[in-house]
């Protein structure tokens, strides 16, 4: 009855989670190259054989970038709004799930929870993963906490939460004008 999770990579380069049990285990976004969640897998010891499926947060190239190579590669479903998934190219059509927020999707003996988020994409989401009574948030590109946020990190046991903003690192850093200005807009 062990419940298994992993940060592959968080950050602007890519995000990529996982979170599974014995049986079956999902990826929460693929922001990296499927050689690069292939080889970070196998250095942590994790089956891509558990992987049953593949949620998606939002659209953006940080959390889709290895997205269609390693759905088609091994066959896996891809879970997320219709917006979203609207918002990404290339995708094999009869492997995209939509979901909506707030209705549990049952993979194996996990469940997982989409619900809003704050965050300037489509339809923006983030997940809680339970297995026997356990939690696992994967809360992502947090601009700030909003009820749901507050509502499913209560429930949690363990929480992956990126919320990687610093006014000083913000300010002295190379992103142009624009791009600084929506980060501190309050979506992340």
């Amino acid at each position: 009855m062990s419940v298994y999770f992993s940060s592959l990579n968080s950050g602007s380069n890519g995000d990529c989670y996982y979170v599974g049990n014995d049986a079956a285990a999902i990826l929460v976004d693929v922001g990296l190259s499927c050689r690069e969640t292939e080889k970070r897998m196998t250095r942590l010891d994790l089956d891509m054989g558990k992987v049953k499926a593949i949620f998606i947060s939002h659209e953006h190239g940080d959390h889709i970038k290895g997205l269609c190579v390693i759905a088609k590669k091994y066959g896996l479903p891809i879970y997320s709004t219709q917006k979203t998934l609207a918002g990404c190219k290339d995708l094999p059509e009869q492997q995209l799930r939509f979901i909506k927020a707030f209705e549990p999707i049952t993979i194996g003996e996990l469940e997982i929870t989409a619900f809003p988020k704050l965050h300037d994409a489509a339809d923006p989401i983030s997940f809680v993963v339970s297995y026997v009574g356990l939690h696992v948030g994967v809360f992502t590109d947090i601009g700030a906490p909003c009820k749901n946020l507050l509502h499913y990190f209560k429930q949690c046991q363990a929480i992956f939460l990126e919320a990687n903003f610093d006014e000083a690192m913000l300010e002295n850093g190379r992103y142009p004008y624009h791009l600084k200005n929506r980060i501190r807009g309050g979506f992340g």
